[in-house]
C-alpha cells in the first residue's frame, strides 16, 4: 500500500515538482496539494492522510499553526519542509507534535526516505536542525529500557551532537565500542538511527 501523502507549500513550482518528482523515489502516492495551512488543515480532516509535508511560512495559516491543529485532530504525521532552520520554529513545531523538520536543499530521495521514516514511526532531523532543539531547563531523566550507565552517558552525548569520535575522547573508550553500544542502544528503543535517539531524548520520550 502506497503512502498517502499531503503536500502544504504557497509555492506552486515547490508543490507541483514534489507532485511529479516523490512518486518516482518511493512508494508514495500524492493525494492532495494545498497552498496555505487553513488548505492543508481542511485537507487532512476531510481526507485518509497519512503523511503531510508542510511549509513554515504560508498565509492565512503558518505551517507551526497547521501541525498543531492536524496532530490534534487527526492521525495524519506531519513532517515541516522547509527552507527555515530557525530556532524558534524548529521547537515550536517539535512541541506541536511535527515528526520531522527536514530543509528543501535535500535531495528528492532524502525527503522520500524521511516520508518513509517518519510513516513507519522514527523521527528525522537534519544534523543542523537538530542542534537548534532547546533542551528543557531540568534535563531529561532517562526512565525506559533498562539502560545501563555507559549507554545513558552515550545517549547524552550524542543528543550533544558529538560525533563518535567526540564520544570516544570524551569517554576513553574506542570507536568500535561505541558503535557497539549506540546498535545495542537503537536495538532496545527501535529507533533506527541515532539523529532519531538524540531527538527523543531531547523530547523527554527515553
Amino acid at each position: 500500500m502506497s503512502i498517502r501523502i499531503l503536500i502544504c507549500d504557497d509555492d506552486t513550482l515547490i508543490r507541483e515538482s514534489l507532485k511529479i518528482i516523490l512518486p518516482l523515489k518511493g512508494d508514495i502516492e500524492v493525494i492532495g496539494d494545498a497552498a496555505n495551512g487553513r488548505e492543508c488543515i481542511d485537507f487532512c480532516l476531510e481526507n485518509e492522510v497519512d503523511v503531510a509535508l508542510i511549509d513554515i511560512r504560508m498565509p492565512i495559516v503558518n505551517g507551526v499553526e497547521a501541525v498543531r491543529e492536524i496532530v490534534k485532530n487527526t492521525k495524519t504525521k506531519c513532517i515541516v519542509l522547509t527552507t527555515f532552520d530557525e530556532e524558534d520554529y524548529i521547537n515550536e513545531a517539535i512541541i506541536y507534535g511535527a515528526k520531522g523538520y527536514i530543509l528543501k536543499n535535500n535531495s528528492p530521495q532524502q525527503i522520500a526516505n524521511s516520508i518513509v521514516s517518519v510513516y513507519n514511526n522514527t523521527i528525522v532531523m537534519n544534523e543542523n536542525v537538530l542542534g537548534k532543539l532547546r533542551v528543557k531547563e531540568s534535563e531529561p531523566e532517562i526512565k525506559k529500557y533498562n539502560f545501563t550507565d555507559r549507554e545513558v552517558e552515550i545517549i547524552k552525548a550524542i543528543s550533544e551532537g558529538l560525533s563518535n569520535k567526540e564520544i570516544s575522547n570524551k569517554l576513553f573508550i574506542s570507536e568500535g565500542t561505541i558503535r557497539n553500544y549506540i546498535t545495542t542502544i537503537l536495538n532496545k528503543t527501535g529507533l533506527e538511527h541515532r539523529t532519531a535517539l538524540a531527538v527523543n531524548y531531547l523530547k523527554g520520550n527515553l
